[in-house]
């Protein structure tokens, strides 16, 4: 299922991207009826997101997204199909990216970020239970935050059909991106690796602020909030603990990072004894590196658009750079899809694969 997947995903993805998009023209149509559950509406604290839509009316947002869904679904379907041509099919593909970008890193908060995060702790409180006042999973997955996530997955959706459809313009091939007879396969492996190495280091730095506020405040210093504010965690059970393991969270994804840019990246060392000398797939460090990076970037614009001084700069300030953390770590996680690709299975352009951590010109 995965290989045929993988195999014709640029034949899919504009079938996929029209499948959400009807699903949630239609949703919208409910909303607009009077149908329940309208996810972007005012809610009680403990049902409120920070999405850039929280508290729109559901006379306004029902129809607006009753026809942006019917629209990108039309949009999708020509573009499954290959229609369209010259200022028509640029419209498309400005719709796509737009699409795109407003659903994976506009529209949402930081819910993706914290599910990416806590995906092993919510995996044990589905049997355990949740302890502390939450009745339940639902409690922390509600339907708002839901909504979110089905955002984002539709966001995915358009950006793989945007990108199908933007190659089979360009004539190119729908795996690789590369033209035939172009002869060009980009940047040297060499040029890539200087870039990448500078991309790493700024995803390095820019999570250093909230990673020091948040290892203050475990240790009792107030560092960028108020005592008062300060003493409050203190007395709330686990709050500060949580704080901390998001510190040591962002540190060992700061650790995986390194791996873009560094030999362990791409031959298992030896300590993994099992595989030691072995090359490392690269999805396995490209899937897992483009989500955090997407994820990243819709947290740190809630922030900037909620930052606040009443508590101090410590509570939201430090966490806007996570703007500039996904976007770094999105390039080194691309310089290194890049200088890791080799020919391409499907067409058989570009230079084979260079022998594991070594860095050739190509």
């Amino acid at each position: 299922m995965y290989s045929w997947l993988t195999t014709r995903w640029p034949d899919l993805a504009g079938y996929a991207a029209a499948g959400w998009s009807s699903m949630y023209a239609l949703l919208g149509l409910y909303w607009t009826v009077g149908g329940d559950g309208f996810p972007f509406g005012p809610a009680g604290d403990d049902r409120r997101t920070g999405s850039i839509l929280e508290g729109t009316p559901v006379e306004a947002g029902g129809p607006l997204i009753a026809a942006l869904g019917l629209l990108g679904t039309v949009v999708a379907v020509a573009m499954a199909r290959g229609a369209g041509s010259g200022r028509r099919s640029a419209a498309m593909i400005a719709f796509g990216w737009t699409a795109a970008a407003a659903l994976t890193l506009v529209i949402p908060d930081y819910t993706l970020i914290a599910l990416v995060a806590f995906a092993p702790v919510l995996l044990v409180f589905a049997f355990t239970g949740v302890p502390g006042p939450q009745d339940g999973i639902g409690d922390i997955l509600y339907w708002h935050r839901v909504n979110l996530i089905i955002l984002f997955a539709g966001g995915l959706l358009w950006a793989a059909a945007t990108l199908a459809y933007q190659r089979r313009r360009r004539a190119a091939c729908g795996h690789c991106g590369r033209r035939p007879g172009s002869g060009d396969d980009g940047p040297s492996r060499r040029t890539l690796l200087r870039w990448g190495r500078r991309a790493v280091l700024v995803a390095l730095l820019a999570p250093l602020p909230y990673e020091i506020t948040r290892l203050a405040w475990f240790f009792g210093y107030p560092l960028g909030i108020t005592r008062d504010f300060l003493t409050m965690m203190q007395d709330t059970n686990g709050m500060l603990g949580i704080g901390l393991g998001l510190a040591i969270a962002s540190v060992f994804g700061g650790v995986l990072t390194h791996g873009l840019v560094s030999r362990w990246g791409e031959v298992y060392p030896r300590w993994i004894w099992f595989k030691a000398g072995k090359p490392v797939p690269p999805a396995l460090a490209i899937v897992p590196a483009s989500l955090v990076a997407v994820v990243l970037i819709p947290a740190g614009m809630m922030m900037l658009r909620g930052a606040t001084f009443q508590e101090g700069w410590g509570l939201r300030l430090v966490s806007v750079p996570w703007i500039v953390w996904g976007v770094a770590l999105g390039v080194a996680t691309y310089t290194y899809h890049l200088r890791r690709r080799g020919s391409c299975r499907h067409c058989g352009q570009g230079v084979p694969t260079a022998a594991p951590g070594r860095t050739v010109d190509a």
